[in-house]
């Protein structure tokens, strides 16, 4: 029979800081493909909270004019790094495309960090409520120097040099920076239409299903009306089920990274593909 714990025990005997790309890719592409996807989901949409953040992207029309080839972008250009390393050519080229498309708008220094903070801590919050078991201390230490150095390598300055240090500069941003402003209810209203077309149902279930997944500061900063109160505990209820499912099925042989199906831009990726093929022109 399969060891359902045997890339747990392998974690564990690695380093965080020294081997924390082979974590992170262990981690995001074995043990939690699915959780860690929906999480960056819930992360991205997080940082359209913060008005100087919505301004921008507003500016940018991208999300209102290409809202799925946005979000395809993002996530293969995150799941490049992950998949073959910052320092892989692949990732190398991946860093390219991200700073470029950055390289274009005078973005605040304290906004990128923030961003990077909620690709750390917005998976392990996830985890800690639906993962199929709990998280090693070497994925929590390994997701924040994994982000730490493609932090580095993106000039993000000022990124506090511990875990815990940066978990308080998140808490912190998010409590002075999240406030409603018209651009954040547009940004979200794309966001939240962007999911909705994913599935063949009612609009009105599945937009309720996804404000379900938002705590009230987030439902505040993008204006948006909270869903009826028992929807949330459902959800809840609903993920904590799945992840029991989860916890009895073999093991992933192949990582999920990628090469995720669900992605609806560019077929077959990374077939075909190179990382200098994602982004606006």
């Amino acid at each position: 029979m399969p060891d359902r714990f045997a890339n747990r025990r392998l974690i564990e005997s690695l380093d965080p800081e020294r081997d924390h790309q082979r974590i992170m890719r262990l981690s995001a592409g074995y043990e939690f493909p699915w959780d860690y996807v929906r999480s960056l989901e819930l992360a991205l949409f997080k940082t359209y909270c913060v008005p100087s953040i919505s301004r921008l992207l507003a500016k940018t029309g991208e999300f209102e004019q290409r809202p799925q080839k946005r979000y395809d972008d993002t996530a293969l250009l995150m799941a490049e790094l992950v998949d073959h390393g910052y320092d892989s050519p692949r990732g190398k080229e991946a860093l390219r495309v991200v700073n470029r498309l950055h390289g274009r708008y005078d973005i605040d220094n304290e906004d990128m960090k923030y961003v990077l903070s909620t690709f750390v801590y917005e998976p392990i919050d996830w985890l800690d409520r639906f993962g199929w078991r709990p998280l090693t201390t070497q994925e929590r230490l390994g997701a924040y120097y994994f982000y730490r150095a493609v932090g580095e390598r993106m000039a993000v300055r000022d990124v506090p040099g511990t875990y815990e240090g940066f978990r308080a500069f998140k808490r912190e941003y998010e409590e002075s920076r999240f406030v409603y402003s018209e651009t954040n209810h547009q940004i979200g209203q794309h966001t939240l239409d962007l999911f909705c077309s994913w599935y063949p149902v009612p609009r009105a279930w599945t937009s309720k299903a996804v404000l379900a997944m938002l705590d009230d500061r987030m439902l505040t900063a993008f204006g948006f009306t909270p869903p009826p109160a028992v929807l949330p505990r459902l959800a809840a209820h609903t993920l904590r089920l799945r992840a029991r499912v989860v916890r009895h099925l073999p093991p992933r042989k192949t990582p999920r990274l990628t090469n995720d199906p669900d992605n609806r831009t560019y077929p077959g990726y990374p077939a075909g593909y190179r990382p200098s093929d994602l982004g606006a022109p």
